[in-house]
């Protein structure tokens, strides 16, 4: 067994194809062929079902690409990052954050390593929290902004912020004027939700449960920018981090107002592998994704309470992200 069967192995497992897999690694279907065939004689399993549709993991495939996605990942890393050793960070960094936070924070980040990082190449990651933690443990995304709490993750988790949710309706509703709207009172609006699977979801359900008040979901999408869009048509409400609602289009686009009784809380932390050493590329950009967070909320662009951790980078006077992107 060698490195080459099983990157071989990922690709066509990930792509379910041959043929795709072989556009991907640039390489002819028949040496393919022989290195899948290989790999199963060393097994002594077979790893895929062949069919006219294409290739589909058997269970001893999917058990084994499970286990070694992250190790090769790892290991090419690794390699890459030996290879351009300096003084610079240098290598590939996959950033994951929920779909809020990226509307915050993706595009800051990214410009910031264009400016500081050179030789770090960014790829952002959107996903749900259950995605991002998967994809963490299988080394698919290297650093990640997740919703808390940090003791429900089996991560090295550093709690950056608690953040205040919002009741995000059209225009015409005119919220903004009326104070607190009580949780007790969602029951009676039409809502506008991510599904189940999302963790902004679970986080207002849960505080539904403790009123004893039932939600009216009418439309549910994991889309940011689609949930957005069907409250500005008026075909109902929402609920959203304070954040991912710009001052500019307060009252403009829509209008916000706070929830009470009791008020509706996210708590956002990094997480990181707990079971593979950092490359200094993954360090520089967690250090750097910190450190713009700081900026924003020292300057009232992200208002949320820090949590220790990220109150004592303001404390030194840490934060250079407070500027909008562009």
């Amino acid at each position: 067994m060698d490195l080459k069967q099983l990157r071989t192995f990922i690709r066509v497992a990930e792509t379910g194809s041959l043929s795709k897999a072989s556009d991907r690694l640039r390489l002819a279907q028949p040496a393919l062929s022989r290195q899948i065939a290989l790999l199963e004689a060393e097994i002594g399993r077979r790893l895929f079902v062949r069919h006219g549709r294409g290739m589909q993991l058997t269970e001893a495939g999917q058990q084994l690409l499970e286990r070694v996605t992250g190790l090769v990942h790892q290991l090419e890393k690794s390699v890459e990052e030996v290879r351009s050793l300096s003084d610079a960070p240098a290598g590939r960094v996959a950033l994951g954050m929920t779909p809020t936070v990226s509307a915050v924070l993706a595009g800051r980040v990214a410009i910031r390593v264009a400016a500081e990082l050179p030789g770090v190449s960014l790829r952002i990651v959107e996903g749900y929290g259950g995605h991002l933690v998967d994809w963490l443990h299988r080394g698919e995304v290297d650093v990640a902004l997740l919703y808390g709490p940090a003791s429900d993750l089996h991560l090295r988790v550093t709690e950056l912020l608690f953040e205040e949710l919002v009741l995000v309706g059209p225009r015409e509703a005119a919220l903004d004027g009326g104070g607190r709207f009580p949780v007790a009172r969602l029951g009676e609006l039409q809502l506008v939700l991510p599904s189940r699977t999302h963790g902004l979801r679970a986080v207002v359900e849960a505080a539904c449960d403790r009123v004893r008040t039932s939600l009216r979901v009418r439309f549910e999408a994991d889309s940011y920018r689609v949930l957005t869009e069907l409250v500005e048509a008026g075909l109902g409400y929402t609920i959203l981090p304070r954040s991912a609602v710009p001052q500019g289009e307060q009252g403009g686009r829509f209008s916000v107002a706070g929830l009470g009784d009791p008020a509706v809380v996210r708590q956002v932390v990094l997480g990181l592998p707990s079971s593979r050493t950092d490359t200094s590329a993954t360090t520089a950009v967690t250090a750097l994704v910190l450190d713009t967070i700081a900026g924003l909320v020292a300057a009232g662009a992200w208002q949320a309470h820090p949590a220790p951790p990220l109150a004592a980078l303001l404390a030194a006077g840490r934060g250079a992200g407070g500027s909008p992107p562009g």
